[in-house]
């Protein structure tokens, strides 16, 4: 899919937070022209193939009636709203859950794991068909939890009993892919900036910090922006960022949103390295997407639109990026290569990479007019499969 859209939107969109406390008036949720339509083609028009809204985020609050917790929207269905409204226009639709929630008082207890998992069923069986399931590695830590305002922590490796959660997820949504820093499906990049590491493998050997059993919220961060080279997990990257300093709308950021220019360079940075970019762009108190944003990503997706519209690669024609992809089926079998062109009689080597996988991207220094162009594989595990091998202009 390589973009899809992060919508960030619960109570502390109203109480100008990053991270509520739990101990919000679920009344302070009101959003006073909220179009979910309207922020939808916004994202469409932005090159987005999906979108995952933060269904409940750290503070608990949901965004459907569930029947867990009195801590949810009061009027209406955002996720209904969401959900129809993505696959009214073509996009597919996932879920974000907190498995940290700093509102209920369950909070730490067995009891909450069931609390959680009873949520989760809700959005997998009443919001049609999911793409993918998000799970935050933010884990215990200081809240409101019910009234007792404490601290609890939780031991991360076995406390959510992750792999009987994600059974149930297997099980509602067979279809759907799994997102945390350990997978199972899609690994976390290891950062929040939006890009992936020069080389990046899709395969990945989850490791804890002490060596031991990885899991969410508990991993070795330095590795993922890279994965692991012949890994035991199919796991790719996913590249979550957003276009505002913040992931809630603030007013004070309204002058603060990435540029198309500079969301085109992420793109780059995450798409061209075979990993996903996960956009966040969060509604503000009107429940919509403020002018700023939707024009940035307007301008980027025409960006991306224009510049990949026509491959190049046939013609006597200038030049400034080139794409390659595997065929990723077979799995992931370039280890090096090296692209050159030709212009008279002389061959020039004008880039060198590592990876490709789903997709690589390489972005010339300088523009390049050649008569051919060509790539070198220099290293492989196994025979190359190249699926797609083509030169653009940037748009």
């Amino acid at each position: 899919m390589e973009m899809n859209a992060f919508l960030h939107f619960t109570v502390n969109t109203f109480t100008d937070k990053e991270w509520g406390y739990g101990d919000e008036d679920p009344a302070v949720f009101n959003p006073t022209a909220f179009d979910a339509d309207a922020i939808v083609a916004a994202l469409k028009a932005g090159g987005m193939r999906g979108v995952i809204l933060t269904c409940k985020h750290h503070d608990g609050f949901c965004l459907w009636p569930t029947a867990t917790t009195k801590h949810h929207v009061q009027q209406g269905d955002i996720v209904r709203a969401i959900s129809d409204a993505a696959r009214r226009q073509g996009l597919k639709f996932g879920v974000y859950l907190s498995p940290w929630d700093r509102n209920s008082a369950l909070y730490g207890k067995p009891e909450y794991v069931d609390l959680y998992r009873a949520q989760l069923r809700e959005l997998l069986t009443q919001y049609g068909p999911i793409f993918e399931v998000w799970h935050d590695g933010a884990n215990g830590g200081d809240g409101f939890y019910g009234g007792a305002r404490e601290n609890r922590l939780i031991d991360k490796r076995t406390y959510y009993d992750w792999p009987t959660t994600w059974n149930l997820v297997r099980k509602l949504q067979p279809d759907a892919v799994i997102f945390s820093d350990v997978g199972p499906d899609i690994r976390w990049v290891g950062n929040e900036k939006g890009y992936a590491g020069e080389t990046c493998w899709e395969t990945y050997d989850p490791v804890a910090p002490d060596g031991g059993p990885a899991a969410p919220g508990f991993v070795r961060e330095q590795d993922l922006e890279t994965g692991t080279r012949s890994g035991t997990h199919w796991m790719p990257a996913e590249c979550d960022v957003s276009i505002r300093p913040g992931w809630l709308w603030h007013e004070k950021e309204n002058a603060r949103v990435k540029t198309p220019r500079q969301l085109l360079d992420l793109h780059y940075r995450s798409v061209g390295r075979g990993a996903n970019l996960l956009l966040n762009v969060p509604p503000d108190r009107r429940g919509l997407l403020h002018e700023n944003d939707v024009a940035s990503l307007k301008g980027f997706g025409e960006l991306v639109r224009k510049t990949f519209a026509t491959n190049l690669g046939r013609n006597n024609v200038t030049f400034n990026v080139v794409r390659v992809r595997e065929d990723i089926r077979m799995g992931q079998r370039v280890d090096a290569f090296e692209l050159d062109y030709r212009t008279g009689g002389e061959w020039k080597t004008f880039a060198k990479a590592t990876s490709i996988g789903a997709c690589r991207i390489i972005r010339t220094k300088e523009d390049i007019t050649a008569q051919e162009v060509r790539l070198r594989v220099t290293q492989s595990s196994a025979p190359p499969l190249i699926s797609e091998f083509g030169t653009y202009r940037e748009g």
